[in-house]
């Protein structure tokens, strides 16, 4: 992240935990020793603990830690990670590795005063079993903490170079006089209503014959703002508004997206004016995913990572010497870069709990038994996740990491009723009224008849639906997808890989309809209001017709703001006045000058004829 761009605004915060008691401490840390000693390291390729869903917080201390105590999932680059507790107060630290021996660093503070991070030197090595040792005071007590974990084996999935379709679809992009690079997606909308929401659509579109990049058009499906990636950088997920300092940003993701349907790549953050003001990247030498990315309040963000490891897949019927891919999600302190917290899948939820086969899985295509999608910190101090291999969602204790209750799956802890069973789902969210709003993918393999959009309650133990949301004709969305509730409650969809987007009222009504043509898809959908002020010039083209006349074509990328365009020509770029105006048209509009006009340039105007900016003078 840059960090002297984010220090304005950032919440800063001190959280300071009381501990226990002297007696707890000392019975707290007798079962310290005795774990120590029953601990081992693994003998073979082994990926996930003896004891699943452990908690993250050590024993008699008020700290949650990272790597979680006994896992076999540890990045050969961790940070120790140990919040809960003022960094002054967290002291004696000790870090060596079985065969790496003894790790030199520093114990870096979270800016939100409410733990730290030791970051070693050096990597640990793969295989090996760590030991951390340290001390942490509250009050006059001291109490001395240890624990293991075991460094996994990362599985590197080979490169491979995005195949573009053909592009043979003469309708799938639009070109423009004035801006002849951008070549976004063409949009076709085919249902439209007073009643629909106010803001634009934000995607993401990818997978297209022009080029991936985040998107924002209008409710006529004008395009306002495309940012054409640069060059090696395959696609863009996840185009949302977010807060940050108490101003809206532009927050996407971008990066690799091998087969295995996952991201290798890092979240944007752009402000009104698209100008990048932070860039994110996962901790502990791994990558961020394309699934998930917030912004909080406390001047953290929450991102998934996908990581492959060597796993004996042996106990679900995949090869012994195979790969798991291992879904976490991190909270990174965007001042400092320190992850605050770490949780691994493999923690917590089996491996047989995945509606996905371990057989033909090799260490070229890893085991994806959860694929993670969604996270969601509540208020309450839990955090929502949906996983799409399991087909279910969890609710996990923020703090300590450990899954309280499985919503659907093989396991589900809640009683479900009629038509809330889901599968493959993705973003899974709260509503304001504590109902949770998720998309249901039903595919692939298929399940459902077809995809929806599906609010659940979930009260005294149950879950039942409260409303779905179902396209005609039917889609059966096979990845990706969401559902996001508006400002006036009515409900906007993404389908994902099928390129269309969806409003609808909270009684089901279709309000608004678009999709995109051909081959193109956007992993997520949202309607957000929106003013966008480009720090550039707006971009000018003009064409010579008939009696010396020139049709001038003017467009300003992202901008919001302008009502209308005015014309100015003249014999020279030096004598320029207005010959024409015309009122703002989509994306790009068209003015005649009604004479000679041997050079032009134009205005943005505002509602109230006031100059926004002018673009250069160009030859007519």
């Amino acid at each position: 992240m840059t960090h002297s761009r984010l220090r304005k605004g950032l919440l800063a915060g001190a959280v300071f935990v009381v501990i226990a008691s002297a007696t707890t401490l000392a019975i707290a840390s007798r079962r310290i020793v005795a774990e120590q000693a029953a601990f081992r390291a693994p003998t073979a390729a082994r990926c996930y603990p003896s004891t699943l869903n452990r908690s993250a917080t050590l024993p008699g201390t008020s700290l949650n830690v990272s790597p979680l105590p006994d896992t076999y999932e540890a990045s050969a680059r961790a940070q120790i990670s140990l919040l809960g507790a003022p960094a002054e107060s967290i002291g004696g630290l000790h870090v060596s590795g079985s065969e790496s021996g003894s790790h030199s660093g520093r114990l870096r503070a979270y800016s939100q005063g409410d733990g730290a991070s030791f970051v070693p030197s050096e990597p640990f090595s793969r295989g090996e079993t760590v030991t951390v040792r340290g001390e942490v005071k509250a009050g006059t007590h001291t109490q001395r903490f240890a624990y293991h974990f075991v460094v996994a084996t990362q599985d590197v999935v080979p490169f491979a170079k995005p195949s573009l379709p053909s592009g043979l679809d003469p309708n799938e992009k639009q070109h423009f006089h004035s801006a002849p690079g951008l070549e976004p997606p063409a949009l076709a909308v085919s249902a439209r209503s007073a009643q629909s929401a106010p803001g634009d659509i934000f995607v993401a579109p990818y997978s297209g014959p022009g080029p991936p990049g985040p998107m924002i058009f209008d409710e006529a499906g004008n395009l306002v703002w495309f940012d054409s990636l640069p060059k090696g950088i395959a696609a863009a997920t996840n185009l949302q508004v977010q807060q940050l300092g108490g101003k809206p940003v532009l927050t996407w993701w971008q990066g690799y997206i091998p087969s295995q349907g996952y991201g290798q790549g890092e979240e944007i953050i752009a402000d009104s004016s698209y100008r990048q003001v932070g860039r994110v990247h996962a901790g502990n030498g791994y990558k961020a995913d394309l699934h998930d990315f917030h912004l909080t309040p406390q001047g953290t963000a929450l991102l998934t990572v996908f990581a492959p490891i060597d796993c004996n897949l042996s106990v679900v019927g995949g090869p012994s010497g195979g790969a798991v891919s291992d879904s976490i999600f991190q909270e990174v302190d965007l001042r400092t870069s320190l992850v605050r917290r770490e949780w691994h899948s493999l923690d917590h939820v089996p491996l047989t709990d995945s509606y996905s086969s371990a057989t033909g899985s090799s260490t070229t295509w890893p085991f994806d038994y959860f694929h993670i999608n969604s996270i969601e910190q509540r208020a309450d101090g839990s955090t929502l996740i949906s996983a799409r291999n399991t087909w279910a969602m969890y609710l996990m204790d923020t703090a300590s990491g450990r899954v309280q209750t499985w919503i659907g799956g093989k396991h589900s802890t809640v009683k479900l009723g009629a038509g809330t069973r889901t599968a493959y789902q993705h973003d899974a969210e709260t509503l304001p009224d504590g109902t949770i709003s998720v998309f249901d993918n039903g595919a692939a393999p298929k399940v459902h008849p077809q995809s929806r959009g599906l609010v659940l309650s979930l009260k005294a133990g149950s879950v039942s639906a409260v409303t779905q949301y179902e396209h005609s004709p039917a889609l059966s969305s096979g990845s990706q997808g969401n559902i996001q509730q508006l400002g006036n409650q009515d409900m906007f969809v993404g389908w994902g890989p099928e390129p269309y987007f969806s409003e609808y009222s909270a009684s089901g009504q279709l309000l608004f309809d678009a999709h995109m043509h051909g081959s193109y898809q956007s992993y997520r959908a949202y309607r957000f209001p929106w003013t966008g002020a480009p720090g550039g010039a707006p971009s000018i083209a003009a064409t010579p017709v008939s009696g010396g006349r020139a049709v001038v074509y003017a467009s300003w990328n992202g901008d919001t703001r302008t009502a209308s365009w005015r014309v100015l020509a003249g014999a020279s770029a030096q004598t320029l006045t207005p010959v024409a105006s015309a009122a703002r048209s989509g994306f790009e509009t068209s003015v005649t000058t009604p004479g000679a006009a041997p050079y032009v340039a134009v205005q943005a105007l505002d509602a109230s004829g006031a100059v926004l900016g002018s673009s250069p003078t160009i030859r007519g």
